[in-house]
């Protein structure tokens, strides 16, 4: 028997439609690094944010706000300011985590393409079609938990990329610049800039993601031993940790 429903469809909410169920989407979305340049239209960039606001946060007081900077004045000086921290700190963890060392000095080891792909990607940041920072107005004093207020608004940015057929990656490049994007944007000293997010069409392709096998990661009634039914489903392919 089916469930009534007492809300709106996607039709009636204007949505447009994508062909990726949720399982799917939620075991191939890549993190998206190198885009088309095309810019991401207007109604791609509606759905992505209204499914953004549809995201959970603490006692519902959806305490998250998103600005979402594409090709204004601001939105490309704060691409430069984000691109510009960006390659600092890239440039600073590449040699503190000896990327270019052991199996890095192998072009061809997941660490060497790893680190081709952070370069690239830093190095072309301010012109990435859409820069969406992710932040948390704060109603309490700043604690552990405020991010479950936030992050998953976040995830859903990513996740409602992926169904539209573009796709993101989310950094924290920004927190080098905090202050700077602040002074720019017009955002309150009492707002936590949590998250910024690159958007685009992928030049890429997303797929499944490689991670660890799931009995390393899901325990059963003991830390450390694997739950039961934590057995990848066949043909998973994992990837080791860099």
């Amino acid at each position: 028997m089916e469930t009534p429903r007492d809300d709106q469809d996607l039709a009636g909410l204007g949505l447009h439609p994508d062909s990726v169920g949720m399982l799917e989407g939620l075991v191939t979305t890549r993190a998206i690094r190198r885009y088309a340049d095309e810019p991401v239209p207007t109604h791609v960039l509606r759905d992505i944010m209204f499914a953004a606001t549809r995201a959970p946060s603490g006692s519902n007081r959806q305490p998250f706000r998103f600005l979402v900077l594409t090709d204004g004045e601001k939105a490309r000086e704060a691409k430069r300011l984000v691109a510009e921290g960006a390659r600092k700190v890239w440039g600073h963890k590449r040699g503190n985590d000896g990327y270019d060392d052991g199996s890095g000095a192998d072009l061809s080891s997941p660490k060497a393409r790893m680190a081709r792909t952070m370069q690239e990607y830093v190095d072309n940041l301010e012109r990435v079609p859409a820069l969406v920072l992710g932040c948390l107005v704060r109603y309490r004093d700043p604690n552990p938990n405020e991010g479950a207020s936030v992050y998953p608004a976040v995830q859903n940015v990513l996740l409602a990329a992926r169904a539209l057929g573009y796709g993101g990656v989310l950094t924290g490049f920004h927190a080098f610049v905090d202050k700077e994007l602040k002074q720019l944007l017009g955002i309150p000293p009492e707002v936590f800039i949590a998250a910024s997010i690159t958007l685009g069409r992928p030049q890429g392709s997303h797929g499944p993601v490689r991670r660890v096998p799931m009995g390393e990661l899901v325990y059963g009634d003991t830390w450390g031993d694997a739950a039961g039914f934590a057995v990848d489903p066949p043909g998973t392919r994992h990837t080791s940790r860099i």
